[in-house]
């Protein structure tokens, strides 16, 4: 091996578990000498396990006042995501726990297995004013784990009870098992789903959302959802420069063609310590073309690696970027996405029942 190539970890996105110097942890460096040795002796390393920790939360619904994101509440039923999306803006948010944003985000995950019952004591609370709820704002609802915890469904079942508006945005067809929930909701212009579709090569896939549904699944995700009548969104995010940008009409066109009539894109975005992983990445992956793709990235982002600032960050400036804007707005156009807008109801919304009494409020 040479000693200045990093070892790839196979089925992962990241491709190490440095903890970020920002909070003063200590750090974790592999000691290149031994993993040559390791090699030679024992072999190729052995895949990293997933783990899962139960966490019990008091509250499960939080609220933000950020004045350039669409909803004002929202739930994450998972801390951590499978998916190992390398440009996930979320990683940094393990940070918080002493665990790393790169492996760790995506191989310790926490669910938190009681959210419906927190939820339905916060909507009964005295004074609950509803309006959407957004789910899979920080991490996936849908990511491998939930066949198993089912938080996400529980979750759906009492938004119906409640007829409590709810968005979802996910990058998996596991969506489509709790359609029965979600046609019902439908019906009563209570929900709307946002799929995130990223490229249509499934290698490159593999690579940049290792355990995510491939590409062609989440179209056929997508047209299940419209067939259903469910309010149904592409969302081509994020845009990479020189990754995925050539994808863009693509996938607008075969959204369009399936009926879906509303479609969004971002900018690839990289706070705290997604930079650094994902420049890992470009080395591992992309060595020919990583300078330059961070050249545009930051050209867009005058001069840095990422905008913090509101309303900037959602709203890269400069060439790439208006260039980016013009090929997505055709796109559409070719496409017939008329960017239909639901608004979903938050009139119709009941308290739930608490301990087998039907609530009086």
């Amino acid at each position: 091996m040479d000693r200045n190539e990093s070892p790839r970890v196979p089925g992962r996105g990241a491709q190490s578990a440095s903890v970020p110097a920002r909070f003063g942890l200590a750090a974790r460096e592999t000691d290149r000498d031994w993993l040559d040795e390791r090699s030679v002796i024992d072999g190729a390393l052995p895949a990293v396990r997933t783990t899962v920790t139960e966490e019990h939360p008091r509250t499960i619904l939080s609220f933000n006042q950020s004045p350039d994101i669409a909803f004002d509440r929202s739930i994450n039923a998972y801390r951590g995501c499978e998916h190992g999306c390398i440009y996930c803006f979320a990683r940094p948010t393990h940070a918080y726990h002493d665990l790393s944003p790169g492996l760790d985000f995506e191989t310790k995950l926490f669910a938190k297995p009681d959210a419906a019952t927190l939820l339905r004591r916060t909507l009964a609370a005295r004074g609950y004013v509803p309006k959407p709820i957004a789910m899979g704002t920080n991490t996936d609802p849908y990511q491998p784990i939930e066949a198993r915890y089912r938080i996400t469904r529980s979750i759906l079942e009492v938004c119906l009870e409640t007829r409590h508006p709810v968005t979802i945005t996910t990058k998996s067809d596991r969506v489509l098992r709790d359609l029965d929930l979600l046609v019902e909701l439908a019906r009563r212009r209570l929900v709307a789903v946002g799929i995130s579709v990223t490229s249509l090569d499934p290698k490159l896939s593999t690579l940049l959302e290792p355990r995510a549904t491939t590409p062609l699944r989440r179209l056929t995700a997508l047209g299940k959802l419209v067939q259903a009548g469910v309010p149904a969104h592409a969302s081509v995010a994020p845009v990479i420069p020189c990754i995925t940008d050539e994808f863009i009409e693509g996938i607008l066109a075969r959204a369009g063609a399936l009926g879906v009539r509303s479609a969004s894109w971002i900018m690839v975005r990289l706070p705290h310590e997604v930079a650094p992983l994902f420049r890992e990445w470009l080395a591992t992956h992309f060595p020919e073309r990583g300078d330059k793709v961070m050249a545009i990235i930051r050209s867009v982002r005058e001069g840095r690696d990422n905008d913090p600032g509101f309303f900037s960050r959602m709203k890269p400036q400069g060439v790439w970027a208006d260039l980016f804007r013009t090929r997505f707005r055709l796109a559409c156009k070719r496409a017939g996405i008329d960017q239909v807008r639901l608004e979903l109801d938050c009139s119709a919304f009941r308290k739930p029942a608490l301990d087998g009494q039907l609530s009086l409020i």
